[in-house]
């Protein structure tokens, strides 16, 4: 695992760029939080300086850069390591973390300080653990394993329903997951409950599209019928 310190050193090995950003994210806490673009573009540039910077003028970093490479981080080709855009943040994913743990055996004599928690976010993790214990998935998965956890109780876990669907959907999965994945007593649930959420996530849209419902085939744009087909 990385080190923790108080300061950052220069990382030596060669990365490319989507997994300096990708770095840089973990290292700010996008693990159980939403990094912002130009935090990233900081510590992006403090592991390897001048990567992101202007050509002409070497002393300011270049965002649009920045964010082209955490755009390239979310793409399956170039591992899905990063969820978010430049207006909602950036978090990592599974494939993130595990990519993070694989690589840090090469960052030998790097001391990389991981952002701590602030007050707030040590109260959240505090309250989400407790609520997730407290809850009717935690405890009827304790007693009759994932079969006896309704659906509907498994996405009350991750605080999510038929209506948050998408990327938006998979945030606060993996927001669980990052956080509570190690726990003794949560991860096991966290892990096996966030497989039954996904599974179910592909909804039918006339569940969370009734306008859809409403119109005959005829009446439909072409647009309305392609997502119809898809589904």
């Amino acid at each position: 695992m990385l080190k923790r310190g108080t300061s950052s050193r220069r990382v030596k090995q060669p990365f490319s760029n989507h997994e300096i950003v990708t770095l840089a994210t973990y290292l700010l806490g996008g693990a159980s939080r939403y990094v912002d673009t130009e935090d990233v573009a900081k510590k992006a540039n403090e592991i390897a300086p001048g990567r992101f910077t202007w050509r002409k003028y070497a002393d300011q970093i270049n965002l649009e850069v920045v964010r082209v490479y955490l755009s390239d981080a979310k793409k399956p080709e170039k591992g899905a390591y990063l969820l978010g855009s430049g207006t909602d943040g950036w978090s990592m994913t599974e494939k993130g973390l595990e990519f993070v743990r694989r690589r840090a055996s090469e960052l030998k004599g790097a001391n990389l300080a991981r952002k701590s928690l602030s007050p707030r976010e040590k109260r959240w993790l505090r309250n989400e653990r407790a609520r997730m214990l407290a809850s009717d998935a935690y405890l009827k998965f304790k007693d009759g394993g994932l079969d006896a956890v309704p659906r509907s109780e498994a996405e009350a876990f991750f605080r999510v329903d038929d209506y948050v669907v998408g990327e938006q959907r998979e945030r606060k999965i993996v927001r669980a997951l990052n956080t509570f994945g190690d726990d003794d007593e949560l991860g096991p649930v966290v892990r096996e409950l966030a497989g039954k959420v996904r599974k179910g996530g592909e909804l039918d849209e006339r569940r969370w599209r009734p306008d859809l419902c409403k119109k005959s085939r005829g009446q439909r744009s072409s647009a309305e019928r392609r997502i119809i087909q898809d589904r």
